[in-house]
């Protein structure tokens, strides 16, 4: 998995990550680390991953978060798990996923500025690279979202 999600990423894909080239170079934050987590089977192993990512943030005193996930279905039960851990600590969150025809396999409130990267008419993943991942304007949705709720949280109005 990459650091924005793509469901057939190739080396390119990592080397111009659209999200972080993205967040890096706005002046409005300031890009504090990558986390990178794996998917893990089963879901006491699930629940320490969120947890032990939205600690980490926590600690970072962290304002906001975007999380991203390339898969979905299982993998949606670590991506609403962590984003309710990190909303729930008062972090402003958004996200990418491939959410696509099939919907959220798990949902929570906290998932309402969740960017849905998928490029097909049908709704499903089209087997052609460049299609199936974060885009530019994909980021650029995500970003802008996490600054909204980031400027809400402090009572910021526009």
């Amino acid at each position: 998995m990459g650091v924005s999600a793509s469901t057939k990423e190739t080396t390119l894909h990592y080397f111009r990550d659209p999200l972080v080239n993205l967040v890096a170079q706005d002046a409005d934050v300031d890009l504090t680390g990558i986390v990178i987590i794996g998917v893990p089977q089963d879901q006491e192993s699930k629940i320490l991953a969120s947890e032990l990512a939205a600690n980490w943030a926590e600690a970072m005193r962290l304002d906001g978060a975007i999380v991203t996930t390339e898969g979905w279905g299982n993998d949606h039960i670590d991506f609403a798990e962590l984003v309710e851990l990190l909303a729930v600590r008062d972090i402003a969150v958004s996200g990418l996923s491939f959410i696509g025809g099939e919907g959220f396999v798990v949902s929570n409130e906290y998932m309402d500025t969740i960017v849905d990267f998928n490029k097909s008419e049908e709704g499903y993943e089209t087997g052609r690279i460049g299609e199936n991942n974060a885009d530019l304007l994909d980021a650029k949705k995500a970003l802008a979202f996490l600054k909204l709720k980031m400027q809400k949280k402090k009572g910021i109005k526009r």
